[in-house]
């Protein structure tokens, strides 16, 4: 008749749970335009994001979000009815219900953009749900019983740390610095202190490459090549993860100060509970390499990465709606249109 879909509607990427079948898509948030014909979208996702620097005047690849929610509504609007249409082996005779991770920080206006962009892409009934509970439900942690759990989810757009206990969310914290934001300051650092102008997949390649939260045993390079910014002509550089880890401090240790403010409001006996259970991280950014033991450092708690971290959301959300199908009483906690489900 036709599937559940869970959805986690990324800045960097969007992945999609098909029910009973699981993750079948991963792709980029990127949509390709043709400027000459608006609205007319030549690629989307993989496709779409290996144009990116590389297109011409009448064509602009970009992420139609930004932040974690929608900067272009039609944009996101054919990219999410793309993704669907993909999952689906046949038509339905019923449109999906969707369960779409969103960040806990956003706006009512930007979750009503989510929800009736979802709609107009095809959805029957969408349901959002906050990341970190999505990510919480999708690593396995038991989010039901009166257990202090801590998640951080790292994305492209946001940062997310929440401590849950039953069925509600008791501490958390939000800001919108996460990887985009540390590709940025790798590209500011390239720009200030080596006169090279690179773009954001240099940036990015660079990051996952040779980037770390703290010194590494043996340290990396990479030749990263970009456009000089006095001669205007290409040069290529060697660079260090000494470099990349002096360029990214800033966003790392805003990313970090916000698990400690998320635990120091976190009432004593959720806190012991993490204490003996560690902090898990998910998201993208729990990749960095070294940023574990730097959140170890700093908080003392024991630290975890999840088995699958850029996957835990749509898992998450996957979930959750296989529990509000056959659990009535899920039902009544999950809140339809601009509101949130949690368990």
């Amino acid at each position: 008749m036709s599937a559940g879909l869970g959805i986690d509607l990324g800045t960097a990427n969007t992945l999609v749970h098909v029910q009973g079948r699981g993750i079948l898509l991963r792709e980029p948030s990127v949509v390709a335009v043709s400027q000459e014909n608006p609205g007319r979208v030549i690629e989307i996702g993989v496709e779409a994001k290996r144009m990116i620097g590389r297109t011409p005047g009448a064509i602009i690849a970009a992420r139609p979000l930004k932040d974690g929610v929608i900067a272009d509504f039609d944009q996101t609007e054919q990219m999410l009815r793309y993704f669907i249409a993909r999952v689906q082996r046949r038509r339905m005779l019923f449109s999906p219900q969707i369960v779409i991770g969103v960040p806990s920080g956003i706006t009512e206006v930007e979750r009503i953009a989510v929800i009736e962009a979802a709609r107009k892409a095809g959805a029957r009934q969408v349901y959002l749900i906050a990341e970190p509970m999505a990510a919480a439900i999708g690593v396995g942690l038991p989010v039901t019983e009166p257990i202090g759990s801590m998640i951080v989810d790292i994305g492209g757009g946001t940062s997310e740390v929440a401590v849950i206990a039953l069925r509600g969310i008791v501490a958390q914290g939000s800001i919108r610095i996460a990887g985009d934001e540390i590709d940025e300051a790798i590209i500011d650092y390239m720009r200030n202190k080596f006169g090279l102008l690179i773009g954001n997949r240099t940036a990015e390649d660079a990051k996952i490459e040779i980037g770390s939260a703290l010194p590494l045993g043996t340290e990396l390079i990479r030749e990263v090549g970009g456009r000089d910014l006095t001669t205007g002509l290409p040069r290529a550089i060697t660079l260090r993860s000494q470099d990349v880890r002096e360029a990214i401090k800033d966003p790392v240790n805003a990313i970090v100060s916000l698990v400690s403010s998320t635990l120091e409001s976190t009432p004593p006996e959720l806190a012991s509970d993490i204490l003996r259970h560690g902090i898990v991280l998910a998201g993208g950014g729990a990749l960095l390499k070294g940023l574990d033991a730097l959140i170890a450092k700093q908080t003392g708690m024991p630290v975890h990465i999840a088995a699958d971290p850029l996957s835990c959301v749509a898992l998450g959300a996957g979930k959750f709606l296989e529990r509000l199908q056959r659990d009535p009483s899920v039902r009544e906690l999950a809140m339809e249109e601009a509101r949130f489900g949690f368990v």
